[in-house]
């Protein structure tokens, strides 16, 4: 992408990026704690009508054969649906395990998700543009009061992973401290229609909260689940 203000940013340029790729233990206890409170879910429950209804019959007319092995039948079948359950339950904590350690993982990398809002260190921000179409592009960019702070118009080609560096020169020259910043991009192709342009951010993984399911991984001061992840830079 060429550019009609060289001295407040750096062109955007084509570039490839390599594609990526609990409820707690708690949780989960708390699911089976509510499914044994429903008559359903609680197999007791089903021994104790079935005695009360043995001790309960008319001797002269006690229960049809057929029917007591019919209602045996369906007893196992509601205790093999809660064990069923529980190993569900057993399968999908094993599952927030694994996450919450790949999570781990990505403390102090480098990480690009999907997002507008970038942190600028010492004097440089850096956004990944996808432009699906030759096209007019505005950018403007706001500071964490949102306040307007930079805005410009280049000619893009089209393409995926293209970065946007800024160096912090707002539109009139003054240099904005270290931050947070958000960048908007419109833009519209040569007979006009609308361009829709998809942003993301890279940043360091700073820390990773494994009480929340998925993890979230805070960047930038600001929190993304892992599936946010786009790829993994370094």
């Amino acid at each position: 992408m060429t550019t009609t203000a060289a001295h407040t940013s750096s062109p955007v340029v084509s570039g490839t990026t390599t594609s990526p790729t609990s409820a707690s233990g708690t949780g989960s206890a708390a699911a089976n704690a509510l499914a044994n409170t429903q008559i359903a879910g609680n197999f007791q429950s089903f021994l104790q009508l079935l005695t009360t209804q043995l001790q309960n019959q008319n001797p002269l007319s006690p229960l049809d054969t057929n029917q007591f092995t019919q209602q045996l039948v369906e007893f196992a079948g509601v205790q093999q649906q809660i064990n069923t359950n529980d190993s569900l339950a057993t399968l999908v904590s094993l599952q927030q395990t694994a996450q919450s350690s790949q999570a781990l993982q990505f403390v102090g990398k480098t990480a690009v998700v999907n997002g507008k809002t970038a942190t600028m260190t010492h004097s440089k921000a850096t956004w990944e543009l996808n432009i699906p179409s030759a096209s007019n592009i505005t950018i403007s960019i706001a500071n964490s009061s949102g306040s307007t702070v930079y805005t410009n118009t280049f000619a893009a080609t089209a393409g995926n992973n293209q970065t946007f560096n800024w160096n912090g020169l707002g539109t009139d020259g003054t240099q904005n401290p270290d931050g947070n910043y958000t960048l908007t991009a419109t833009a519209k192709d040569s007979t006009n229609n609308t361009v829709a342009v998809s942003t993301s951010v890279a940043g360091v993984v700073s820390s990773v909260n494994l009480t929340q399911s998925p993890p979230l991984l805070t960047i930038g001061g600001q929190t993304f689940t892992v599936n946010q992840v786009q790829s993994i830079i370094d």
